[in-house]
Formats: structure tokens, C-alpha cells, sequence
């Protein structure tokens, strides 16, 4: 549980909150019962005994949100709790310090007016109540899909690099073979980016994976190809749907502010795992992190395509099948 959750939960212990039908948007563990979970990012899902990826409908008098460190995240989803109030419904929102509480608070006091406010675990929790007052306008737009940039892309708040071409998946695009075929994947899709680039001529069919939902709505709208379908995992414990001639991936080393290679790591692995026998894996990594270890031991052999002193982009092949006993006798003998 996050500092801001148990603030969060320590608002209703001590009376300052009271329980009523509530929905929660980036759920964690909930502080009471009664309490519709949206939670759209897999792994937090998968600890919740009842959720959803998406609440769209309804109404209700109590509203949670936990703050993420993203601040047009926390727009978006303020302005989608807001709507999905029932008037004089109250509105609660928890989240770090660190992550900008105090500055939120501040906003949303003069666009909503506060109800009360709480400080504990080095966080913020404060409430509003719901009258004639609208968040305002960009808050409003940011909870739907957004061009990226100037371009065609669409995409949304609370999805990596959701505002702009990653440099990472930059350089990796510029090193996606054009010689593709067979059924092929992007571990960590997120809005399409890299998946569009591997859909050539030859290959039949395309899995994007991302463990955040939000990417998934994002790559549909952006990938409307047939050959495509869309897969919401946490491929570092759920498997993947196939195995693959080939994929990309430009793995995650976050969890929240803290770096965690590890996460890449379980991605290399799930790869390997999910290639058939010569398959190509093509990833971009920080030039710095640990992955070099894991791809030798995973895979048939390895190497470097591009180096920029930011990124690593690596191409590594998976094991040959292995041949059947009786065919290695004949080679024996002759």
C-alpha cells in the first residue's frame, strides 16, 4: 500500500471522511467496502479482489482518486471523477508530497472551492464538493485521446512518453529490420509506435502487449489493421498469447520514481521464452542498466546494432531447435 493510500484510508479511520457508495480511480487497496475500483495498469489490477480496467457510466455520491506523478494524468482523471459525481457528491483526492500534492490541492481549491483538507504520511488528502463549479476545459480535454504533437498519433495522459515520440523507441525504429514475416509482437506496446513499423507485407500477424490499459485504447485507435489484436498483460508473470518469429520491445525500468531493472530483466526473459527457435528479438534499453548478463544467458547469441551514448539497442537470436535424437545419430555416423 502507498504512503498516499494510507492517508487515504486514515481520512475515514478517524472520522474526518465518512463511507458511502464510492468509486476509486487508480485503486489501490480500498479503505472501505463498498468502493467501484478502476484500475487501468495490470499488475496493480491483479491485486484486487473486484475492479475494472475503465469505470464509463454511472453515478455516485463519494469519489476517490490517488494522485500518480504525472500532472496531466491527475487533470484527466479530476475532471472524470468530477463528471461521474452525482451532484453534492464529494470528491476525495490523496496523493505524495513528492508527487505535487500541495500544488494540486491549490489547483483544484480555486477551479472547485475545498471542502476540508488532511495531511499525513507525508501527503496530502483534500475534498470537494460538487456544485455549479466545472473543472476546467484542459482538464476536460486531457481525459480524452490527444494528438501527439503535430502528428496522426493519438494518445492520452498516463501512458509512457504519452506526449511524445520516446527517443528510445526512436532509435529503435530506425533498426526494425524491413524483412519481418510470420507472427510477430511488441511486448510494451504502448500507443502503437513500434507496432505500426512491424506491420510489412510478410507478417501475418501482430500481438501488442502493454500491462497498462490506457495504451491499449490508444493503440487501437491508432492501429486499425486486421492483422493486429490487442493483449492487456503483465508479461513479467502472466505469458504471452503465442510464440513469435520476431519482437520488439522497449521494456519499462520504473516503478514510479524508483529505477527497477528487474522489470526489464523479467521482459528479456519473457521474450526468450516466447520466441520460437531462431527468432529475433530486437529491444532499446538505457545504455546503462544490467540487461547484458540476462541477455547471454537467454539467448543464442547477441549484439549491439546501435550505441548513442543515451541508448542501446540490441538484436538478439534465440536458441535453434533442437534436432531430433534420431537425426543426430545419422549425423554421428556419417
Amino acid at each position: 500500500m502507498s504512503q498516499a493510500s494510507r492517508a487515504l484510508a486514515y481520512a475515514f479511520e478517524t472520522g474526518a471522511l465518512a463511507e458511502r457508495r464510492a468509486f476509486f480511480l487508480r485503486a489501490e487497496d480500498p479503505p472501505f467496502a463498498d468502493i467501484d475500483c478502476e484500475q487501468s495498469f495490470r499488475p496493480d489490477f491483479l491485486k484486487l479482489r473486484r475492479a475494472t480496467p475503465r469505470i464509463e457510466n454511472g453515478t455516485w455520491p463519494l469519489g476517490l482518486v490517488l494522485m500518480t506523478k504525472h500532472k496531466e494524468e491527475n487533470f484527466a482523471n479530476l475532471a472524470r471523477a468530477w463528471a461521474l459525481l452525482e451532484p453534492g457528491g464529494n470528491l476525495v483526492c490523496s496523493g505524495s508530497n513528492d508527487d505535487g500534492a500541495a500544488s494540486l490541492e491549490k489547483q483544484v481549491g480555486k477551479a472547485l472551492g475545498l471542502g476540508g483538507t488532511l495531511s499525513k504520511f507525508h501527503c496530502r488528502v483534500f475534498w470537494a464538493i460538487k456544485g455549479d463549479a466545472e473543472p476546467p476545459a484542459y482538464w476536460r480535454g486531457l481525459a480524452g485521446l490527444q494528438p501527439v504533437g503535430d502528428s496522426t498519433w493519438l494518445s492520452r495522459p498516463g501512458i509512457f512518453s504519452w506526449d511524445r515520440i520516446d527517443d528510445g523507441s526512436a532509435l529503435l525504429a530506425s533498426h526494425v529490420p524491413n524483412d519481418l514475416s510470420g507472427h510477430v509482437a511488441d511486448f510494451g506496446c504502448g500507443w502503437g509506435y513500434l507496432a505500426r513499423l512491424m506491420l510489412q507485407p510478410a507478417v501475418m500477424h501482430i500481438d501488442l502487449i502493454d500491462a497498462e490499459h490506457l495504451a491499449l485504447d490508444a493503440a487501437r485507435a491508432n492501429i486499425t489493421d486486421p492483422r493486429a489484436s490487442f493483449n492487456w498483460l503483465d508479461l513479467t508473470r502472466e505469458t504471452a498469447p503465442a510464440t513469435y518469429d520476431a519482437i520488439v520491445c522497449n521494456p519499462p525500468f520504473h516503478t514510479g520514481r524508483a529505477s527497477t531493472p528487474a522489470l526489464g530483466q523479467n521482459m528479456i526473459e519473457a521474450a526468450a521464452r516466447a520466441l520460437k527457435p531462431g527468432g529475433r528479438f530486437y529491444m532499446v534499453a538505457n545504455r546503462g542498466l544490467p540487461y547484458e548478463p540476462m541477455l547471454r544467458a537467454n539467448f543464442a547469441s547477441f549484439e549491439t546494432l546501435a550505441d548513442n551514448n543515451r541508448f542501446k539497442v540490441t538484436k538478439a537470436i534465440a536458441a535453434p531447435a533442437l534436432a531430433p535424437k534420431a537425426e543426430v545419430f545419422r549425423r554421428r555416423r556419417s
